[in-house]
């Protein structure tokens, strides 16, 4: 039976990028029900990191398990673990309809093709889903038609429509006006209050949902710090992590930052 109670761990593992190793003996690991936030600056290892997750990479070393197994089949992975990467997002074929993307779920593809077939309850899922998060009326929208916001609520979508337990994003406010945004905090925040576990991956504090409480840091490919966000979330750490004088501050319970 699957650990579903450890949703990553990663142990003494080597994490290459072509010739160049990003991760060396790195060990982490992340519990169900953890909401966490992993921060850093460009060239830290953040997409390194959400390359493994998505089983695009394995390590030349050590061990990555996901929900206590270290190899998946890609489809039954996704049942348990949605992804929302701005990869995807940049890779998803321009011509698919929005009805489309949702459904390519069922299967971890990139369109719908002729040979999936699709169950009336799956159709149903997707277009229940869909509605939740106001993008049913683009349904036949090809995706480069969509603005940025309407295709990451696509891909979001997509990513539910299996229920999974645990839901991986990367920078997801970027390239979006402030009202979207608002409506993407919100959405995430019914996702964890749900009983959804978050992974994100940022470096903007102010995407980091008030129901995160783990954060860390990760710089050159190292563990710069790790705890409760209240503690790691200071000046004198993200000063240290960007190189140069930064100041942290709250308001209702999130996080901004600027120049120190």
């Amino acid at each position: 039976m699957d650990d579903l109670s450890q949703i990553i761990k990663i142990s003494n593992a080597d994490l290459h990028r072509g010739s160049n190793c990003v991760f060396q003996n790195f060990s982490l690991s992340i519990n169900a029900g953890e909401n966490t936030a992993i921060v850093g600056p460009n060239g830290s290892g953040k997409t390194t990191f959400l390359k493994c997750l998505a089983r695009e990479l394995y390590p030349t070393k050590g061990e990555v398990s996901i929900l206590g197994k270290s190899r998946w089949h890609l489809s039954e992975l996704r049942k348990h673990f949605g992804v929302v990467s701005l990869d995807l997002q940049q890779n998803f074929r321009p011509d698919t309809s929005g009805r489309s993307v949702v459904l390519s779920g069922f299967y971890s593809s990139l369109n719908t093709f002729g040979h999936q077939r699709f169950t009336d309850p799956q159709i149903s899922q997707a277009e229940e889903i869909s509605s939740e998060l106001g993008i049913y009326q683009f349904r036949d929208t090809p995706f480069y038609k969509m603005s940025t916001g309407e295709q990451r609520r696509h891909l979001l979508a997509r990513s539910l429509v299996h229920d999974p337990s645990v839901l991986v994003l990367d920078e997801p406010t970027t390239g979006l006006d402030l009202g979207v945004q608002l409506q993407y905090f919100n959405t995430v925040s019914r996702l964890i209050e749900n009983g959804k576990t978050v992974v994100l991956v940022t470096h903007h504090l102010n995407e980091i949902p008030v129901e995160l409480s783990r954060v860390i840091l990760v710089k050159q490919g190292s563990i710069f710090a790790d705890g409760p966000k209240e503690l790691v979330l200071t000046d004198t750490n993200l000063s240290n992590l960007y190189e140069r004088p930064v100041k942290v501050y709250q308001n209702q319970g999130r996080f901004h930052a600027i120049s120190g």
